[in-house]
């Protein structure tokens, strides 16, 4: 393990007080490459968001997403990650049915995904599960304001805790989930006042996504902080590049180079394999890493 492994302890212990402790970055991952190079810029925390659902799987929302397919891309991710703490979605009733359930599917995403910590969604209702798991030895992250596997519930994706009741009932939740024993807690999509509020109110740190600037930390998409992801951008996404368009303007060169026959050139083929006769080893080597074929 790499002296500066991230670990739950060491997020918990970053907990903001009056402003002297350093904020805790946070994006989604689901492969090996961006794992890599998220890493290697010193994140602290990779989600494996039932996100998936939407920016690789192309639905609409995260419903779809099963056990199967986070155990798929965690073990991606943390394949490609060595300081970064492994965080793993859980899925849309996988842990709704029981806290037995529940435990299984957690083992599950730590054994088989390679996670390090799970996140799920929701209050007081999954409490007794998160305090299964945590006795089990498994770091769990709350999830409350806007939960997109409730979208149907909530009538949409839509800014959430926006009256006294709908306070209130935030900071319950985030106290009971505080008790049961998450060691950080996602605000997503809630006014700045309430996340301001819950994050001085608990003792873990507060990872906020439209929540405003006065959480412990913060999460993105990593398709929507790249610009990868060129549908709807919501309001508290900033981008920091547009890889989409280089992406596309990427493979419109070589569309075009392909088509009127300028790649490959000489360079981009073995000079002895050209001519009918046996490529040198040197040559004919590939570089370590992935292959990729049609």
């Amino acid at each position: 393990m790499a002296a500066d492994k991230i670990t739950a302890a060491s997020i918990r212990a970053r907990k903001a007080r009056a402003g002297t402790a350093e904020k805790i970055t946070v994006l989604t991952a689901y492969d090996a490459t961006f794992a890599r190079l998220f890493d290697s810029a010193a994140i602290d925390m990779l989600l494996v968001g039932d996100t998936l659902g939407m920016v690789v799987q192309g639905a609409s929302n995260t419903l779809g997403v099963t056990v199967e397919d986070v155990i798929y891309h965690t073990r991606a991710v943390a394949r490609g990650a060595s300081r970064a703490m492994i965080v793993a979605d859980m899925p849309f009733m996988s842990y709704q049915v029981s806290p037995e359930a529940a435990l299984a599917a957690a083992g599950r995403l730590v054994k088989e995904g390679g996670a390090e910590a799970v996140k799920l969604e929701g209050g007081a209702s999954v409490c007794e599960a998160v305090a299964r798991m945590v006795d089990a030895g498994i770091p769990v992250v709350g999830h409350l304001g806007l939960t997109p596997q409730s979208v149907h519930a909530l009538g949409g994706f839509r800014v959430q805790a926006k009256d006294d009741a709908a306070r209130e009932k935030l900071l319950a939740d985030a106290r009971a989930l505080e008790r049961a024993g998450v060691f950080a807690l996602v605000l997503e999509a809630v006014p700045r006042a309430v996340a301001k509020l819950v994050t001085e109110s608990v003792s873990m740190p507060t990872i906020g996504i439209g929540a405003g600037p006065d959480c412990d930390g913060q999460v993105l998409v990593c398709y929507d902080f790249l610009g990868l992801f060129q549908g709807f951008v919501p309001r508290f996404v900033k981008r920091y590049a547009e890889l989409g368009d280089v992406v596309v303007a990427a493979t419109r060169a070589y569309v075009s180079e392909v088509r009127a026959g300028q790649f490959p050139e000489d360079r981009h083929s073995f000079g002895g394999a050209a001519r009918g006769e046996a490529a040198s080893p040197d040559e004919a080597r590939y570089p370590s890493g992935p292959k990729v074929s049609g």
